[in-house]
């Protein structure tokens, strides 16, 4: 049973940053891309439509939530958000 008590949400925070891989529709323009300077973008053109793929190390939830506000801020779609598993953690 889930408790309605706010007290009871906490934000994980990792032992070591995790990557992430975020998707979204479309091509960033330079303006866009400034927003996300600790990452890395790629353009993923064997999707159609295109997708930019938003890469990089994560801290804690909190810093995923603040990413993905970001990318909500900026008007754009958010198409997934995926822990990148490294072959040694699996």
């Amino acid at each position: 049973m889930m408790s309605n008590n706010p007290d009871d949400f906490r934000i994980q925070s990792f032992d070591t940053p995790k990557l992430y891989e975020l998707r979204v529709d479309g091509r960033l323009g330079r303006e866009s891309a400034s927003w996300f300077e600790d990452m890395t973008l790629t353009v993923d053109e064997s999707t159609s439509p295109v997708q930019t793929v938003i890469q990089g190390h994560i801290r804690d939830e909190a810093a995923l939530y603040g990413l993905i506000s970001r990318i909500r801020d900026l008007g754009l779609t958010l198409l997934s958000v995926n822990r990148v598993e490294k072959e040694e953690d699996s």
